[in-house]
């Protein structure tokens, strides 16, 4: 019987947040279905993280993978993700902001300027994406970083790249804010309205994994880095909301849409985004849980340091004594956002 396992990042917000977004906000299969599933902690906290378990790739290396859905060739070396990013000061923070509309001719003059300026140091940028660059380096560097996602709108100084070698590349990553500082591309933007590229953020660094997991058999949802993993495990990846239950094997669905409104502090495209997940998903897997098409509906809500898993079976859905709470009931209590 098909299993169909969600992930859902930022679902819960914390209360600040929670007491205007979700107050009025209807969501009966939503409800239900956390209400009536076995909850328990979630030690993963972001997107990332839970894909790179789920897959079996080591290190958080993203940047060779989806250097490699975007059309790449990672080979043995090792790549960084390196994607553009503004930077704004707030009181005694440098804020990162990202998705800067770029054009394909502005990212290539960029990071033609960062290889004419740093190609005698080993380095190689490269933008198959306007907003997705990357970075080939000779020698694997001794550091860790944090996934762009979870930086951005927060101070970009306290997610520093750390390790032994980190050091180093907090003089690349200063020196690239002084190379774009006053761009001939910037300037441009500057004169037509738009924001600047300050720098570029530094992360899923390693190198290529040869043989992904392939623990679901097709993904559906909104979320290109899942697509990436699962393209990469051969994975069946065009699944929509009105075919899912046509398709054979256990499905993964993954829904970014929420955390992408709330970096954005759009919390009007978060209620959007959350009530189109009620009448697209929701209900929909509720009812086949119900129906018994689906044996089994597990939903991972991802949030840093609050993430919780709910497990839902056909029998639990006669708990009828566990009454559907609002999701306001689910704000994180404690975080800021």
């Amino acid at each position: 019987m098909k299993k169909v396992h969600v992930v859902i990042p930022d679902l819960f917000l914390p209360q600040q947040l929670a007491a205007y977004a979700v107050a009025d906000l209807r969501l009966p299969a939503l409800e239900k279905l956390l209400a009536r599933a076995q909850a328990a902690p979630l030690e993963i906290d972001t997107l990332e993280e839970w894909l790179c378990a789920h897959f079996g790739v080591d290190g958080m290396a993203i940047a060779p993978l989806t250097f490699m859905a975007e059309g790449g060739q990672p080979g043995d070396s090792y790549w960084l993700r390196a994607d553009p990013v503004g930077i704004s000061m707030q009181r005694d923070q440098t804020i990162l902001q990202a998705d800067i509309a770029l054009s394909g001719e502005d990212a290539a003059q960029l990071c033609a300027s960062l290889n004419a300026h740093f190609g005698v140091d080993g380095l190689s940028f490269v933008a198959p994406h306007p907003q997705r660059w990357y970075l080939r380096v000779e020698n694997a560097p001794d550091m860790l970083t944090h996934p762009l996602p979870q930086v951005v709108g927060a101070d970009m100084h306290a997610h520093l790249p750390y390790g032994a070698d980190a050091l180093r590349w907090h003089s690349v990553i200063n020196e690239i804010q002084m190379l774009f500082y006053e761009h001939k591309v910037n300037l441009a933007r500057e004169q037509r309205g738009e924001p600047p590229v300050s720098g570029v953020w530094l992360w899923g660094g390693g190198t290529h994994t040869d043989v992904l997991r392939k623990p679901y058999a097709s993904l559906a949802g909104d979320s290109e880095l899942a697509c990436a993993f699962a393209q990469a495990a051969g994975m069946q990846t065009d699944v929509l909301p009105d075919d899912w239950a046509n398709k054979h094997g256990d499905l993964l669905l993954v829904c970014e849409g929420l955390r992408s409104a709330l970096q954005c502090a759009d919390l009007g495209r978060w209620r959007n985004v959350v009530q189109q997940f009620e009448k697209d998903w929701a209900a929909p897997l509720l009812a086949a849980l119900e129906a018994g098409t689906v044996g089994q509906l597990t939903l991972d809500v991802l949030s840093e340091g609050a993430s919780r898993r709910f497990v839902l079976t056909r029998a639990a859905r006669w708990k009828i004594w566990r009454r559907p709470r609002p999701l306001q009931h689910y704000a994180l209590v404690g975080h800021s956002g």
